[in-house]
């Protein structure tokens, strides 16, 4: 039995299969619905249910509640319709062109720029290059059959003649996958793709002066954000926000300066929460969403890109929209779950 999900205001209509959730169909079909980490966690896709009914599988709290959905808000990514549905919420362009692929990929390199990130070169298979836009992401399928999702940190455009993509990992001891990256990982191993996924990438048709704000290994995606847009020839205004704890966090601090010699619209402040003495930090400190709040009052004619910590995220958005103006529907992001965060959800 199948069953039709209408969306509006587009009127663009897909059929859901028994079981399934609304988000796959949407993708199976071509269809580009907001979301993020298909898992329940991070509230990216939710949107109001007009008409019909939909049962929600596990999701974390923060992303949907129960206020949220006895007002009629669902999460696509994990609610399958009963009946007939009309949901109000917006699409993406763009999704369908991109087709998630499974593949091999080679383990070409890793560097270490701190004791706690990795920078783990893949080279792809030769035959075709990976189709994505810059700031989405990929999984690892681990043998076990989990997942483990990681932005690509390079823009389609650089993989050449050799198809490649480089990922940014933090070490989370005790992590399944991170673990084995700074343990038995070595340069040839093989492994397993699928992607690629999500909708953090930029609105190209717009004009407005950007703002990309990360935190940690959330610059991961921010880089390659900042490679499409000097590979575009882009004038658009660009101010990069980098949090992190202490100086060696900004991992990859030098490669930024280079970019911005590069790219003359971009400016970079990079800020510490909790800088050591040893750092003779004299830049800014506090919280990163804080130095945009202070240098930015309002962002009513901005782009907000947010990647990085959920609590980063999460703040950056009440914030920017709740005292800067911001419109909501101009911040767009990725938030970075652990596994941990994942399986921290409640069945409904």
């Amino acid at each position: 039995m199948s069953i039709t999900v209408t969306l509006q205001p587009s009127g663009r209509s897909f059929t859901v299969q028994r079981d399934e959730p609304i988000l796959a169909a949407a993708l199976r079909s071509g269809i580009g619905l907001p979301y993020g980490c298909r898992d329940g966690a991070c509230g990216s896709c939710k949107c109001r249910v007009l008409e019909g009914r939909v049962i929600h599988g596990a999701h974390q709290l923060s992303a949907l509640s129960v206020a949220d959905e006895e007002s009629g808000y669902a999460l696509t990514c994990c609610a399958t319709p009963q009946t007939d549905v009309v949901l109000e919420a917006r699409t993406v362009a763009g999704i369908g062109e991109m087709p998630v692929r499974r593949m091999p990929a080679r383990v070409s390199r890793i560097t270490k720029p701190t004791a706690d990130v990795a920078i783990v070169t893949l080279q792809l298979p030769a035959s075709e290059a990976l189709r994505y836009h810059a700031g989405q992401y990929i999984d690892v399928l681990l043998r076990d059959g989990s997942r483990r999702s990681y932005s690509m940190g390079n823009a389609p455009h650089t993989q050449g003649d050799k198809p490649w993509i480089e990922l940014h990992i933090r070490h989370l001891p005790g992590g399944l996958f991170s673990d084995q990256v700074f343990g038995a990982m070595k340069e040839k191993d093989i492994l397993r793709l699928e992607g690629p996924f999500g909708t953090f990438f930029l609105r190209e048709e717009s004009p407005k002066p950007i703002v990309l704000l990360a935190s940690g290994t959330g610059f991961a995606p921010i880089k390659a954000l900042i490679e499409q847009l000097r590979f575009k020839g882009s004038d658009r205004p660009v101010a990069l926000y980098w949090g992190c704890r202490a100086r060696a966090d900004l991992y990859l601090h030098d490669a930024v300066l280079e970019l911005t010699s590069k790219l003359p619209s971009l400016r970079y402040v990079p800020v510490l929460s909790e800088p050591l003495a040893s750092d003779e930090w004299t830049g800014r400190t506090g919280f990163v969403h804080h130095a945009v709040m202070a240098d930015l009052p309002d962002l009513s004619g901005h782009q907000v890109y947010a990647c990085g910590a959920p609590v980063m995220v999460e703040s950056a958005q009440r914030d920017f929209t709740a005292r800067c103006g911001l419109p909501a529907d101009e911040f767009y992001a990725d938030a970075f779950y652990s596994a941990a965060d994942r399986v921290s959800v409640t069945a409904v």
